[in-house]
């Protein structure tokens, strides 16, 4: 691009195109000087690009296993901690009040997530002997990075070969070191690479094929937040096109909340009290998230449905404080004012502010001496914490807070934090510009301007980390517009589901039929152009054609009612009967040619059919968005150390 510009400076300085040798000493220095100012212009460009947020995953407690899941918890304010599941450990045994006595938690709660050795192997390739010694959070990671490319309608088998990277915050060791407790006759040759930390990320991008830097991040509970950035820096200087990037956290034995509760870092009851004046320490928490980035132009030419952009990042380290693990003010509001740098925006543009918030007597007052620091007695802003929810997940709580900052931007609501019963009197709340919000208040921008969120996360290494985050732009496909194209009766579309088991199909059917119930508004034409183009196809298949969402829902529901009409064809277990006989073969080039083609196993190119039996105008065919769909159902079974 630079070179192209550069060329064409040169033309308009030298009408008869002269070579530069033809040039007087000053004209050529003149050319040079042009063409260096259009190589800075593009760098300076490519360094300041937004990244877009393009698809979207996440697995937390209180059952919060997507963003739209996530986002009735937070609506609903709804108190995820619950107690300690009995297939971590047993309560009672290390239970004490007593933080003091020797190998006891003082807590018996926290935020937990399901299927902590329940894995679906066969669908990532994995042998069931290889699978018992996988670490519970690389299984999570797959999962997370699979659903979060099919948000994003991105098909992951197409992605082989490309400079795509993944970017993983990831901390605990809990398996690593019951792997390494048992007797030494049961290390089998999987033990490394179920549990090294750096596999979890390479085993995301070998799964996927792709060619983009794989790293594993652990600065403790800054980790995802850091991942994101890197994957952003990485995107902006053309190290990938298109990055993985969030965390994961497993709490499975009590060895490291023995050591929290001795640093007297927990609170009694595994709830985080952020702000509150009864604020004493953290509830942990587990789960992961996963973001799918892509350079904003790079979104825009792809079609891709924008969830919002992220302007800027920024990381720095405490440096020397009183303590190790103590929070640096001057740090924290360094980190913020990068972050702002980087995004050309001032604090008064920044409207919200998801904090890191774990609710401790040191750390809030310090988090929020800093934000004013920044933030000075401008206009409010609000002040946001997850954690209230569902409890601090270490290396996933960061990106816990990105997802719900996005979620609330796209709604144009900020949620309300939990727990806040009489503010913290050591923080000067009266001469701060700061709200805490007690319930979900709307959020609208002043001066038509995009909703702008900062989001935090500081980890007890000393490593901390802030983000920009705004509303996508609104020339950009996002998850709020509109399909440019109304919906029409008369116009028949091609669904296709896949799956890798006829249970999964049956299950894959079910979640459609539910998600039609309560989208019956949906543009058919872009439900059934996503299901082509943004999903990977397996060998259980099934096509419908439909008219309309009502006659689609119907004929899925008679699908699992056994019944199949005329506009439905299924591949079958048996080799020998791939398809449903119709009575003839359909027309060439017809929706009923390409679904009889597509349930006998051909991989077909839905771009071009959308083309082919839709419109030839172009500008037609752009008209078709990627939405979000249902996701692929695991058939998860029991992978745990008994299975030894």
């Amino acid at each position: 691009m630079a070179e192209t510009s550069a060329s064409k400076i040169g033309a308009a300085a030298s009408p008869k195109q002269d070579s530069a040798a033809e040039l007087s000493p000053t004209k050529r220095a003149l050319l040079a000087i042009q063409q260096l100012q259009v190589k800075i212009a593009a760098l300076e460009r490519a360094n300041r690009e937004p990244i877009a947020v393009v698809g979207m995953s996440c697995r937390l407690p209180g059952g919060a296993n997507s963003p739209a899941a996530f986002w009735q918890l937070l609506q609903r304010k709804t108190d995820a901690i619950a107690p300690i599941p009995t297939d971590r450990w047993q309560r009672d045994r290390f239970y004490s009040q007593d933080p003091n006595e020797p190998g006891k938690v003082i807590t018996e709660q926290g935020g937990f997530i399901g299927h902590l050795y329940d894995f679906d192997a066969a669908f990532f390739r994995i042998s069931p002997r290889e699978a018992v010694t996988l670490d519970p959070q690389q299984r999570l990671a797959l999962e997370l990075g699979w659903e979060a490319l099919e948000h994003a309608g991105i098909a992951a088998d197409t992605l082989a070969g490309q400079s795509a990277g993944v970017f993983l915050g990831i901390s605990s060791i809990d398996h690593w070191q019951q792997a390494l407790a048992r007797s030494p006759e049961t290390i089998d040759a999987y033990l490394a690479t179920g549990n090294t930390h750096s596999v979890a990320a390479g085993r995301l991008s070998y799964l996927l094929g792709i060619s983009g830097p794989s790293l594993a991040i652990d600065t403790a509970c800054s980790s995802s937040l850091v991942a994101v950035h890197l994957a952003c820096q990485s995107l902006r200087q053309g190290e990938c096109d298109m990055a993985l990037a969030g965390g994961v956290n497993r709490i499975i034995t009590p060895a490291a909340s023995i050591n929290f509760s001795k640093a007297k870092m927990l609170s009694t009851d595994g709830r985080c009290r952020t702000f509150d004046q009864a604020a004493s320490g953290f509830g942990r928490a587990e789960g992961g998230g996963m973001v799918v980035l892509k350079r904003l132009s790079d979104a825009v030419e792809a079609g891709d449905r924008i969830e919002s952009v992220i302007l800027g990042s920024a990381t720095n380290h405490n440096g020397r404080t009183n303590g190790l693990t103590a929070p640096s003010t001057t740090a924290q509001q360094a980190v913020i004012r990068q972050a702002l740098k980087a995004s050309s925006l001032a604090a008064s543009d920044v409207s919200y502010v998801e904090t890191h918030g774990t609710g401790t007597a040191l750390g809030d007052p310090i988090e929020v001496a800093a934000l004013g620091e920044v933030f000075g007695a401008k206009r409010p802003v609000v002040l946001g914490a997850a954690k209230t929810n569902i409890g601090h997940a270490e290396a996933a709580a960061g990106i816990a807070g990105l997802i719900k900052a996005i979620l609330a931007i796209q709604h144009q609501q900020i949620p309300a934090n939990l727990h806040l019963k009489e503010p913290n009197p050591d923080i000067d709340w009266d001469n701060l510009p700061f709200e805490l919000p007690e319930e979900t208040q709307s959020w609208t921008a002043s001066d038509n301007a995009p909703l702008t969120a900062g989001v935090s996360a500081f980890g007890f290494s000393g490593t901390n980390a802030h983000l920009i985050v705004q509303a996508a732009p609104s020339s950009a496909p996002s998850t709020s517009s509109k399909s440019t194209s109304a919906p029409k009766a008369d116009r028949n579309y091609l669904l296709p589901i896949s799956a890798r088991s006829p249970a999964a199909l049956n299950q894959l059917v079910a979640l459609y039929a539910q998600y039609l119930a309560a989208n019956m508004e949906i543009d058919l034409g872009d439900l059934c152009f996503t299901a082509g183009v943004g999903r990977s196809h397996f060998s259980t298949r099934l096509a419908i054609i439909s008219a309309s969402a009502l006659e689609l829902r119907q004929t899925l529901i008679d699908v699992l009612a056994g019944r199949s009409g005329a506009n439905c064809w299924k591949s079958e277990d048996d080799a020998a009967e791939n398809v449903v006989a119709r009575g003839g073969a359909s027309e060439a080039g017809s929706l009923a040619y390409f679904a009889e083609r597509y349930v006998q196993g051909e991989r077909l190119d839905w771009q071009a059919i959308y083309s082919q039996s839709h419109s030839s105008n172009r500008a037609y065919q752009r008209a078709y968005q990627k939405v979000v769909l249902p996701t692929y159902p695991f058939q998860r079974l029991y992978y745990g150390p008994e299975a030894v």
